[in-house]
């Protein structure tokens, strides 16, 4: 059985937007971020969480977390943006299976986004490092801090989990 694969001349989602102006935005580890939990600081309030996994939330995610797919982010920038303003929230923290692609490229483009508001100066971008796959994979205090953990999803071989 043939299985069909893009075209060669297919262009990757992402090239429908412009590239990031900043390729190295600031991370955030594991370890930062659970230990901020940790100490009571709240999704939500004090920095925003975004799965950009497009299956929602497959597998788990860090709990109060929002699911914005990177393939229809771009464009949801400014609106993320404003809620961030009206929340307070000074971080917000992106993160794909690795946080190699889709989790690097949503906190650049955020970032320039930021910086094109020329007055705001507060608000940071940030990517987690490892990923969702490193947070699932960090033990139990990790996977206790997450909503729809589901164990047998990361015992699979990275192959045969959802690409999404």
């Amino acid at each position: 059985m043939s299985v069909a694969t893009a075209s060669s001349t297919e262009k990757a989602w992402y090239e429908a937007y412009p590239p990031a102006q900043c390729k190295n935005p600031a991370s955030i580890t594991a370890t930062e971020l659970l230990h901020a939990l940790k100490q009571g600081k709240k999704p939500g309030v004090d920095f925003i969480l975004v799965d950009l996994r497009r299956n929602d939330h497959e597998g788990g995610t860090i709990k109060g977390s929002l699911n914005l797919p990177a393939q229809s982010l771009h464009q949801s920038l400014p609106t993320l943006y404003a809620l961030c303003l009206a929340a307070g929230a000074k971080q917000v923290i992106w993160w794909c299976a690795s946080s190699k692609g889709r989790g690097t490229r949503a906190a650049g483009w955020f970032d320039d986004y930021i910086r094109e508001q020329k007055g705001e100066r507060s608000l940071q971008s940030l990517v987690l490092e490892g990923g969702i796959t490193g947070w699932a994979n960090g033990g139990k205090e990790y996977v206790e801090c997450m909503a729809d953990y589901d164990a047998d999803f990361w015992q699979r071989p990275k192959e045969s989990r959802s690409k999404a």
